[in-house]
């Protein structure tokens, strides 16, 4: 998290988001991503948490662009459809956290990137480990986009309320030292059954401090839509 914090300003990748939704697992998305991690100065933010998305695929959604800026336009975020829909729609200006925002989502645009989730995990582990019923296992040289990883993978093996998974696989760049994917499965439904995929997101291309401009959070840039 330090090494996020400290060392990584910004970056630009393609992230893949697959969910579940209401008990029905949903498509892939692929997403261009710009994100600008927040940067402080003592207690005092210097530069605040910016994210632009322009969906990729599938067809249904592609060409849809995002934008938000911590802090800034009243809270809300920037976005037009992609698709068919994306010919006939207007721009949007709306909360993060509204209805409309967190359709075909699980978590709203302020909860995106590799530092919150790296707090998010850091905040799983510390509750987990006070229950004592967790096994965790570690394994060198698995590769995710032909990059070399360490596997961490935690398990929960009996279902309690106060377990939000059954079993996490987190893989770890071993050269950027961050997490470029993370998939938590939920317990079978049945007795031998299968765990099901709750959620999973794969940061590819990644590119470290690119040097975002504002510009690049802005939506009257001239490139975006």
């Amino acid at each position: 998290l330090k090494h996020i914090q400290t060392e990584i300003p910004d970056y630009t990748c393609t992230f893949v988001k697959r969910e579940r939704l209401k008990n029905k697992l949903g498509d892939y998305e692929y997403m261009f991503a710009k994100v600008r991690n927040r940067q402080m100065e003592g207690e005092k933010v210097k530069v605040p948490f910016a994210i632009y998305l322009y969906f990729l695929k599938p067809d249904s959604v592609k060409g849809r662009e995002v934008i938000y800026v911590d802090g800034e336009n009243n809270g809300k975020m920037v976005a037009h459809e992609g698709g068919l829909k994306g010919s006939f729609l207007p721009t949007v200006w709306i909360k993060p956290d509204s209805t409309l925002a967190m359709t075909g989502n699980r978590y709203p645009i302020t909860e995106a990137g590799i530092e919150t989730l790296v707090l998010r995990l850091i905040e799983k582990g510390e509750r987990d480990r006070k229950r004592d019923e967790c096994q965790v296992e570690f394994r060198k040289n698995a590769k995710i986009n032909g990059r070399v990883c360490t596997l961490l993978k935690v398990i929960h093996p009996v279902e309690r309320e106060y377990f939000d998974f059954h079993k996490v696989e987190i893989f770890i760049d071993d050269e950027y030292q961050i997490p470029v994917r993370y998939t938590a499965f939920t317990w079978p439904n049945s007795m031998g059954g299968d765990p099901q995929l709750l959620e999973e997101y794969t940061y590819l291309n990644m590119k470290l401090n690119v040097g975002l401009k504002a510009i690049d959070f802005d939506h009257t840039n001239p490139d975006y839509a």
